[in-house]
C-alpha cells in the first residue's frame, strides 16, 4: 500500500513517520490508573484505552473527568486471562451468548471467543462497554480491542459497524490478507479485515499502517528492543506502539506474572528516553483524538 492518507490530512508528508503511544489494560489493576496519569501529565504517551469491565476502571474514569483533554479509547475487553483476578461481562446476554466460562467470567483466550462467542451477543457486550465509559465521564477517541479478541471475521464485522454507530476509528490496519495469514488468520478472516480497511478508507475513517510492540514475556534489553521498535516505523506510515505501564504494587505483582515487563515499560517512557529517541529518529508522536477529528463531518457521531 501506499503512504497512509491520514499523513497529508494531519499536516505531514508522504514521507513522515508518524506513531501513536497507545497505552493498554488502564483500569485494570490500581497500578496501571496512576502509571497511566503519570506518563500523560509528562507527556510520554500520546493515548490510551480503557477496560471498562474490570474492578479500577472507575478510577480511569475519574481521571477522565479531571482532565478531560486526556485522549482515551475503550480497550474492547472480551477475554479474563489471569487466573487469580478474573473479570466478565456487563450483559447478560452475554452469559448465553457465549462469553463466558465455567466461572461466569470471560474466556481467558481469544481463540475461546471466536469459536464460542455470538457475533450479536459481542455487539451488545460492547455497545455496553461504550455506553459505561461515557457515562462515567470518558468520550471515547477510538475503539481497539483486548488480547486480539475481536480479531476473527464475524467479530469484527460487528467491531467495525459498532465504531461506526458511534463515530469512533476502531482498531484497523493497512494490511493486504497475505499479509494478515501470516499472522496465523483464517482465509475468511484475512479478507474481512482487508475488505474493512478498503471500505474504511474509502469513507475517509483513518486507519493504522502497523502494530509495534514488545512481548511482555521479554524482560532482557526492554529499552533497546523499545528502541528498535520504534526506529523500524517506515516513512509514510502511521504506527501504534503499544505499552503496558503500571508502577509496582503488591497487587500488580500478585495479578501479573509479567508484572515486571509492565513496571519498565512505565520507567523508560516516564524517565524521557523514548522522547529523546523518537526526537532523534524524527518520528512524530500523535494521539488518536486527532485521528478521530479526521473523520468526515457526518460520520461521526
Amino acid at each position: 500500500m501506499g503512504p497512509n492518507p491520514a499523513l497529508k490530512k494531519l499536516g505531514f508528508s508522504d514521507t513522515d513517520r508518524v506513531v501513536l503511544v497507545h497505552t493498554d489494560d488502564i483500569g485494570m489493576c490500581q497500578a496501571s490508573v496512576t502509571a497511566f496519569a503519570d506518563l500523560w501529565e509528562a507527556g510520554s504517551i500520546s493515548c490510551g484505552a480503557a477496560m471498562v469491565p474490570c474492578a479500577w476502571f472507575n478510577a480511569a474514569a475519574d481521571y477522565c473527568r479531571a482532565h478531560p483533554e486526556v485522549d482515551m479509547g475503550v480497550h474492547a475487553t472480551l477475554t479474563s486471562e489471569w487466573h487469580p483476578y478474573r473479570w466478565g461481562p456487563l450483559t447478560s446476554a452475554a452469559h448465553t451468548g457465549g462469553l463466558v466460562d465455567a466461572e461466569a467470567k470471560f474466556h481467558k483466550t481469544s481463540e475461546a471467543v471466536a469459536a464460542q462467542a455470538d457475533p450479536q451477543a459481542v455487539k451488545a457486550e460492547l455497545a455496553a462497554q461504550i455506553a459505561h465509559a461515557k457515562a462515567a465521564g470518558i468520550e471515547p477517541t477510538h475503539i481497539d480491542t483486548h488480547m486480539g479478541s475481536v480479531m476473527h471475521g464475524p467479530l469484527y464485522d460487528v467491531f467495525v459497524e459498532l465504531a461506526g454507530e458511534h463515530g469512533i476509528p476502531p482498531f484497523a490496519l493497512r494490511l493486504t490478507a497475505d499479509q494478515w495469514s501470516k499472522g496465523g488468520y483464517d482465509a475468511e478472516s484475512c479478507a474481512t479485515f482487508g475488505r474493512h480497511v478498503g471500505e474504511l478508507e474509502a469513507a475517509g475513517i483513518p486507519t493504522l499502517d502497523r502494530i509495534l510492540n514488545v512481548p511482555l514475556s521479554d524482560e532482557q534489553d526492554r529499552a533497546e528492543k523499545t528502541k528498535k521498535a520504534l526506529s523500524s516505523i517506515k516513512p509514510g506510515h502511521v504506527s501504534y506502539f503499544i505499552l503496558h505501564p503500571s508502577h509496582d504494587t503488591p497487587e500488580l505483582r500478585g495479578i501479573c506474572p509479567d508484572w515486571r515487563a509492565r513496571v519498565m515499560d512505565l520507567e523508560m517512557f516516564l524517565s524521557g528516553e523514548m522522547a529523546e529517541h523518537l526526537k532523534k529518529e524524527n518520528i512524530h508522536m500523535v494521539g488518536y483524538r486527532s485521528l478521530k477529528e479526521l473523520i468526515p463531518q457526518g460520520l461521526a457521531a
